[in-house]
């Protein structure tokens, strides 16, 4: 039995329950249910431990403290999603508690952890039962009665663990979101999964492989029980604040958040702050964060409209995606001088999809500017800012092909200096195609806008996806893996046998109704299945054009345009 571990043991243990906790997060993800579920809260959390482990790794440290300093600012700028936050806090409050310790044994163990949820319970404005916090609480609490009995390191963490996962069973009863879906808390299980992971190093359990997954439990979330109306406070909003000053109070800021949303967790170091709140006024947030510091990254997401994805059997991508530019950041990389194209031309175009075929058919229609994003990969007002900047136009038409990107679009508008931005709200990208084959620049500018917009709203589109999950919508019972036909961003019908959709997608009034259906097959579907798909199509829609084109989108089998 360890009675105490020193720095290279510490590294060592966040290692391995990174690793544990990777292997585990897709059963995790499955139980996921508050507020959006988006079956996110495993990879939030896996992603955040794993910056500490990816710290662990690049140097040997003289002390406990130390150590566990670093992961604890690690874990900090890695954090995602209101899980991975309240994960950094723990351990902030846990580096807190033994930053003079070169070794340390079970009572040390035991005060830290106390010290973790303190600094946790500390952030959360309106903590409640039967989540991640309840779990570290009573583990934390048997933690320091067994140091009491027993100062072995070892035996006190088994404690810990083993009084977690009678908290962790009892969450289904104390949150009611929980009860409803019939599963424990997702973030409570991650936690204590580290916990074991940071065990079993001690105990020599082998390392599990990071790049497997387990299959995932029989418990899992009922995602029936979750609807958008549920949400009262609709944007997920996440952002960084580098501090003016080492030492601010945060404390206005928690109360004055706390009044215009819930879900709100602050972690913070020495250097900079990170928010995560639930709000229906976002921008009014990140004004009032720059009283405090210098706001450096933030993502807003709609969680109503994720819901309603869900429901629809959409993936849904993570909230707080902010890792690419934080890890810029780490680096220290100053951030490049944006790419500003003189206009050469009047008129310039920049379009919004996923998938190789489809970029080709937009370039080969005229399009300057390609940006690679869509349904599970929202690109930012940046992004959108950055290919107008590159496009040598006086006046840039941006088709954003998804409605969830429209108002990012739009943000452009006011932003870019030396172009006029022209956003035509194209919600799919049959609609943007449709719309480039409308363009003539010879046209004057409000020709030009009324061709177009007449153009893409003729379009129907029709997207065959599948159920990422048990669900229940629209009065149609939902199972995973169960083929999906959306019609105009409404669940037209759902089968188990793709064909059978087809037929009946193809037998509905639009389809029938139109002179011009164009097939644009994904990355997932061979030539030979698309072209099988088209035949279908054709023989029930006679009086139609019918053309096939790869799009090699992701997510959906089959984009189909009718007009």
């Amino acid at each position: 039995m360890r009675q105490t571990i020193d720095a290279a043991a510490f590294q060592k243990m966040v290692i391995h329950a990174a690793a544990s906790l990777n292997a585990q997060k897709q059963p995790i993800n499955d139980l996921n249910v508050f507020p959006v579920p988006d079956g996110d809260t495993g990879t939030n959390m896996s992603l955040t431990i794993g910056a500490a482990a990816a710290e662990m790794k690049k140097q040997a440290y003289p002390s406990v403290g130390l150590a566990a300093k670093a992961a604890a600012s690690a874990l900090l700028r890695g954090a995602r999603g209101n899980s991975g936050v309240i994960l950094s806090l723990l351990f902030r409050g846990l580096a807190k508690a033994i930053k003079d310790r070169e070794t340390i044994d079970g009572r040390d163990l035991a005060i830290a952890l106390d010290f973790g949820v303190a600094a946790a319970y500390k952030a959360v404005m309106k903590p409640a039962e039967g989540t991640i916090l309840t779990v570290s609480r009573m583990a934390a609490a048997r933690a320091a009665g067994a140091a009491r009995e027993d100062n072995c390191l070892e035996s006190v963490l088994a404690a810990a663990i083993e009084e977690g996962q009678v908290a962790l069973d009892n969450t289904i009863n104390q949150n009611p979101v929980l009860k409803k879906a019939g599963v424990v808390d997702a973030g409570g299980k991650g936690f204590l999964v580290i916990l074991q992971g940071m065990l079993d190093e001690l105990q020599g359990v082998p390392m599990p492989e990071t790049d497997q997954d387990e299959a995932a439990p029989a418990e899992k979330a009922d995602f029936v029980a979750m609807a958008a109306e549920e949400i009262t406070f609709a944007f997920d909003t996440v952002f960084i604040v580098r501090k003016h000053q080492e030492e601010v109070d945060l404390e206005p800021f928690r109360a004055y958040l706390n009044s215009i949303g819930d879900s709100l967790v602050i972690g913070e170091d020495d250097e900079s702050f990170k928010v995560h709140v639930h709000t229906n006024i976002p921008g009014e947030a990140l004004t009032e964060s720059q009283k405090y510091g210098t706001l450096e990254l933030a993502k807003i997401e709609n969680m109503r409209t994720q819901a309603d994805d869900l429901a629809a059997g959409k993936h849904v991508q993570s909230t707080d995606d902010l890792e690419a530019i934080e890890a810029e950041l780490e680096k220290g990389c100053a951030p490049q001088e944006p790419v500003k194209a003189a206009p050469e031309k009047k008129y310039g175009y920049v379009a919004v999809c996923a998938g190789a075929g489809l970029e080709a058919v937009f370039r080969d229609l005229g399009v300057d500017g390609v940006i690679s994003g869509g349904q599970t990969m929202n690109p930012s007002t940046e992004d959108i800012l950055k290919e107008i900047d590159k496009t040598p136009a006086e006046i840039v038409f941006v088709l954003p092909n998804n409605k969830n990107i429209i108002m990012a679009a739009q943000q452009c508008q006011r932003l870019c200096e030396d172009k006029k931005v022209v956003v035509l709200p194209t919600k799919t990208v049959p609609q943007g195609i449709s719309a480039m084959m409308a363009v003539d620049p010879e046209m004057e500018e409000e020709d030009m806008i009324s061709a177009m917009t007449e153009a893409f709203s003729r379009v129907r589109t029709a997207e065959i996806t599948y159920a990422a999950r048990d669900s229940d919508f629209g009065g149609f019972a939902i199972q995973q893996g169960d083929y999906l036909a959306l019609l105009e961003h409404q669940l037209f019908g759902t089968d188990q046998d793709l064909d059978a959709l087809v037929s009946s997608l193809a037998a509905s009034e639009t389809m029938q109704e139109a002179e011009f259906i164009s097939v644009f097959y994904g990355e997932d579907v061979t030539e030979d299945q698309a072209q099988k798909t088209v035949d279908l199509i054709t023989a029930a829609c006679p009086n139609a054009e019918v053309n096939l084109l790869p799009g090699g989108q992701p997510v959906y089998y089959y984009m189909i345009s009718a007009e």
